[in-house]
């Protein structure tokens, strides 16, 4: 009897610990651009090479098919007063076996973004 009301309190605890907690919740994963898609002579930049965090082989890239990716970047400030700037783009398919997906943006990456950070989102969901 002792032990169950016990169990009973840390699990009230652990709820109400939970449902109060102020951190924020990220909606999204982090990735870094790896460079363009290129064979040995030709290079092609409509379609970039993200390495997704905590992906290392190929069939954990199929839950982030579809996925939207953000390439966030400074810029002086535009009309909005914003110095934020966003290329969107969306995970076309795998690339390889190590974790690797294709991504194509509306427009195509600069080569500063080359080993930069990008923000995979975990929308539109597919489950």
């Amino acid at each position: 009897q002792k032990t169950k009301g016990t169990e009973m309190a840390a699990i009230e605890a652990k709820k109400t610990s939970l449902s109060t907690s102020s951190e924020p919740v990220r909606l999204y994963v982090k990735g870094c651009v790896l460079g363009y898609k290129r064979g040995l002579r030709n290079q092609y930049q409509h379609t970039s090479l993200i390495k997704i965090q905590g992906v290392e082989d190929k069939k954990d890239t199929h839950f982030y098919l579809g996925k939207k990716i953000a390439y966030i970047y400074k810029a002086s400030p535009g009309s909005d007063g914003s110095s934020f700037r966003v290329i969107w783009g969306k995970v076309m398919r795998s690339h390889g076996s190590n974790g690797v997906v294709r991504a194509k943006f509306r427009k195509s990456l600069p080569p500063k973004a080359i080993g930069g950070p990008v923000r995979v989102m975990l929308y539109p969901s597919n489950i």
